[in-house]
């Protein structure tokens, strides 16, 4: 019943089962008439256009990321091409004369990992990486360390995106931190738009970061971070569009902005925000919630995981599937494979058959989008083994 929402990218991959939509989800049809209203609204506005886009276009979708996250200070949302910009520019709020230490997990997306990696070689940041696994103690696991040490900046994901797990209790986690100074960042990339959630409750101590290229739909190019509303940090890292308060000074030389855009970068495409605030205007208009989209997934899920017994695979099988709760679980299911060469073997092979999937290391994920269902597309997949 959603298909409707996506003529374009179906059409365009007839043969094409997708089960990648956690890597590059499929986009609605909206989004490409976005990208013409974007050139439009150049054309119009000229000289004009960053007024039109920070008077009214920012604004409403800060509005609509809000009340999905259910976030009662919109304009504590900022927007960045990429999240990896995002990371940097938290990381340079730190005094660059004194180590950073950071507690986060073995299952940090690259954006952050790789970063911090580099970091630690020239020893500007020390961390402490806790195993994911075995997931059903992973939380107290967490939390006892945050109570044992000091450190300036706990980061962890809402999902893993290595295993399509999902944290039961931030707001526990997010309690535990009693030291105020501590910089707490959720990367919410792979739980934005997937995963009910609810941040009113930890919105005033949290840094919350996601995206459009996931659930959101809207593609590459628009990710966004939300800082608490008391945030007094003053980025290194910092670009033009951060000094738009041109009133306010933080008693320093180099002024920022009073509410979220004190983390801004410089000029950037905004196309992809228009294609972001289509897809959120679409889905509040069609009344197609977070929750319903995440039952639709969860359907999938249970049939693909009952499907599977009907072919007898040597590795897609329900044992080697990287979970403890499917009802504390990502859009993507996760096979653990025994070998990098195998995972990438029957990623070929299904991949010649046109059964679209990915993998990272070892681990194959099969991820599902609301653009499918199972009495096609479950079915076809089943039978193409």
């Amino acid at each position: 019943m959603y298909k409707k929402y996506y003529s374009h990218f179906l059409t365009a991959n007839p043969h094409i089962q997708h089960y990648a939509s956690h890597s590059h989800h499929f986009w609605p049809d909206v989004t490409r008439d976005a990208g013409l209203r974007y050139w439009d609204d150049s054309a119009k506005f000229v000289d004009d256009k960053w007024n039109h886009i920070f008077g009214e276009r920012v604004p409403a979708v800060q509005k609509l990321i809000a009340e999905i996250l259910k976030l009662s200070h919109p304009e504590q949302i900022v927007f960045a091409p990429n999240t990896h910009e995002l990371v940097y520019r938290l990381l340079s709020c730190f005094d660059p004369r004194k180590k950073i230490s950071i507690l986060t997990t073995d299952s940090e997306f690259y954006s952050f990992d790789r970063q911090v990696n580099r970091l630690e070689e020239d020893k500007i940041v020390e961390t402490e990486k806790i195993s994911t696994q075995p997931f059903d103690d992973f939380e107290a696991r967490f939390i006892t360390k945050i109570t044992e040490n000091h450190y300036d900046m706990i980061f962890l994901s809402h999902v893993f995106f290595n295993s399509g797990m999902a944290v039961k209790n931030l707001k526990k986690i997010v309690e535990s931190v009693k030291e105020t100074n501590t910089m707490i960042v959720i990367d919410g990339y792979h739980g934005f738009m997937a995963l009910p959630t609810d941040l009113s409750e930890i919105e005033n101590r949290i840094f919350y970061i996601g995206g459009s290229y996931k659930y959101a739909q809207g593609g590459e190019g628009c990710c966004f971070l939300y800082s608490p509303p008391n945030s007094s940090e003053r980025p290194l890292y910092t670009g033009w569009f951060a000094g738009f308060d041109s009133l306010a000074t933080d008693g320093g030389n180099t002024g920022y902005s009073r509410d979220g855009y004190r983390f801004a970068g410089s000029t950037m495409d905004f196309s992809a925000l228009y294609r972001l605030e289509a897809v959120l205007n679409l889905f509040k208009s069609e009344g197609l919630t977070v929750e319903k989209m995440h039952a639709h997934i969860q359907k999938l899920q249970k049939n693909f995981r009952e499907h599977l017994l009907e072919i007898d695979h040597h590795f897609l099988t329900e044992k080697n599937i990287l979970s403890v709760d499917y009802n504390h679980h990502g859009h993507f299911l996760t096979f653990a494979m025994p070998s990098i060469e195998h995972t990438k073997s029957l990623h070929d092979e299904l991949r010649e058959i046109n059964i679209w999937t990915d993998y990272r290391g070892s681990r194959l994920r099969f991820g599902f989008g609301i653009y499918q269902n199972d009495c096609i597309d479950l079915r076809a997949l089943i039978k193409t083994f």
